[in-house]
């Protein structure tokens, strides 16, 4: 019985931090409105959605880190350059959410 009520625990704290995630990736996601869209459909900057989150975060580090990834890399170092590793996981989690 322990196993279980700490199974369900553990399953509702998971949850919770991943809504939590996903709401503090949509705040910061306003930045990126202007170029990716509000639905991530692209403009400027590619499209997002449809995009898993494990690619987002692989990009935004290389943003982040200088390295050249596409024709607007300079943009984007900008934009990542501010972000905690913490941001770039919620802004990946939101994203992964848009279709």
């Amino acid at each position: 019985m322990k196993s279980l009520v700490l199974i369900a625990a553990m399953a509702f704290l998971s949850v919770s931090v991943q809504a939590q995630d996903i709401a503090q990736g949509k705040a910061k996601y306003a930045s990126c409105v202007a170029c990716h869209g509000a639905q991530g459909q692209g403009g400027v900057g590619p499209k997002l959605q449809g995009q898993k989150a494990e690619a987002i975060v692989k990009k935004l580090t290389a943003y982040k880190n200088k390295q050249q990834v596409g024709p607007q890399s300079a943009l984007m170092w900008g934009m990542a350059g501010g972000l905690a590793p913490a941001d770039i996981a919620n802004i990946a989690a939101y994203t992964a959410t848009l279709k």
